[in-house]
């Protein structure tokens, strides 16, 4: 049989199979979160062996509030026309959650909700991963929330539901699920963007965005997008703002639990030493989100946030889960080049397969987190032993993967 060239093209690509697995599978050793990640497509160097990391700034482990040191000098103090947040009773203060239902979204909404804000939750009427959450569901989850249905893309949406009252605070949790090209520019960009200017069009008084760490090095489009909309709310002068940038969030860890529980190799890149990050506990950043809209001295600030303790490396992570379900160490242990080499394929074959060239960007992203540090100065009080030691007694419930799962492991 003839092959026509697209068949001989796919055949070529699945030929590449054996090491695209290998590569997806070390993915969940890494700290992969596009939550906690975008923004227009970028090359990779070869990594070297002698990196700074992306935020080497330490502070002291703090309780449930500490002193976060901005990343660059803090702008003058912009003087909002709104309710005085640090005054204010939280009953008066109307604070808008969009994102609310994901994975660090959630947590804030909640905390929120317990400080006693006047919450405005607002969500997809198909919300959570892949959409299972109903809207029963998402009001069963947010009680003591005015829990609202829309379109965070859709202007009008957003305002004739989310912003039918007036709302003093915004606190954005969006996230694009998958880090491509597009999604990345109209969710880590311009739903929060709509955001920003539905509030600054009601005269509202503080923006609190969660960004990420990784943004300090921007190579992927999701990174790009969240850089450039930091840019448009420092650049804007009608409300006062704080950018969150947390290094790594434990869900991100999580994925090779249950694969050493289950007594098969750990999955690392080269010797596991390439990267380290002391990531965060949702809780704990939590708490962080919610204290940016009373206190003044996070006001027109971007904040890295790292969780407590020293960061740590692939390895090191390791050894705290082999000690943990007390299992002999081994390991699969792939090579960086390895990343280059399909990434440079999948890059070749999207010139004739266009459907690929997100596939090119995943691979990048899964790279960066294979190979960069994610460290920022200590905040709060849980660390990644304990969540390990929390995941071996309780299992994984909550920290689902999503669609950052490989090959099914959820998180399961």
């Amino acid at each position: 049989k003839t092959l026509s060239r697209d068949e001989m093209g796919l055949r070529q690509v699945m030929s590449l199979g054996t090491a695209a697995c290998l590569i997806l599978l070390a993915m969940e050793a890494s700290a992969f979160s596009p939550a906690s990640l975008p923004l227009s497509r970028s090359s990779f160097a070869p990594s070297t062996s002698t990196r700074a990391p992306l935020q080497l700034a330490t502070a002291p482990i703090a309780s449930r509030r500490s002193t976060l040191a901005p990343l660059r000098p803090a702008a003058p103090l912009r003087v909002s026309m709104g309710v005085d947040l640090t005054t204010a009773e939280p009953k008066d203060v109307r604070v808008l959650v969009a994102g609310c239902t994901g994975y660090i979204g959630r947590f804030v909404t909640k905390e929120l909700i317990s400080r006693g804000y006047n919450v405005v939750a607002f969500s997809r009427e198909k919300a959570g991963v892949g959409g299972k959450k109903s809207m029963d569901d998402v009001r069963a989850d947010f009680k003591g929330a005015d829990v609202r249905f829309g379109d965070v893309t859709d202007m009008q949406s957003l305002t004739d539901v989310g912003f039918k009252d007036k709302v003093d605070v915004v606190v954005s949790c969006l996230a694009s699920r998958t880090g491509g090209i597009q999604d990345s520019n109209d969710i880590d960009y311009q739903a929060s963007l709509n955001c920003l200017e539905a509030l600054r069009a009601q005269g509202g008084s503080h923006y609190v965005l969660l960004s990420a760490i990784c943004v300090q090095k921007p190579l992927l489009e999701f990174q790009r997008a969240k850089l450039k909309l930091e840019e448009a709310i420092q650049a804007q002068g009608d409300v006062t703002y704080s950018i969150v940038r947390p290094t790594a969030f434990f869900k991100s860890l999580a994925g090779q639990v249950s694969i050493v529980k289950g007594g098969n190799p750990y999955v690392m890149f080269g010797d596991g030493e390439i990267c380290k990050a002391n990531a965060i506990s949702e809780a704990d950043l939590a708490i962080v989100m919610a204290d940016c809209i009373t206190q003044k001295d996070r006001y027109n600030k971007v904040l890295p946030v790292g969780g407590p303790g020293k960061p740590v490396t692939p390895l090191e992570q390791s050894e705290i889960l082999f000690n943990l379900f007390d299992k002999e160490p081994k390991y699969i242990r792939v090579p960086i080049g390895v990343f280059d080499a399909i990434i440079g394929a999948i890059e070749f074959f999207s010139n004739f397969f266009p459907s690929l060239v997100d596939t090119a960007e995943f691979a990048k992203i899964g790279r960066y987190y294979a190979t960069e540090d994610m460290v920022g100065p200590s905040y709060g009080t849980t660390t990644l032993e304990d969540f390990f030691k929390d995941v071996a007694e309780n299992g994984l419930e909550g920290q689902e993967l999503g669609d950052q799962a490989v090959f099914n492991i959820d998180g399961k």
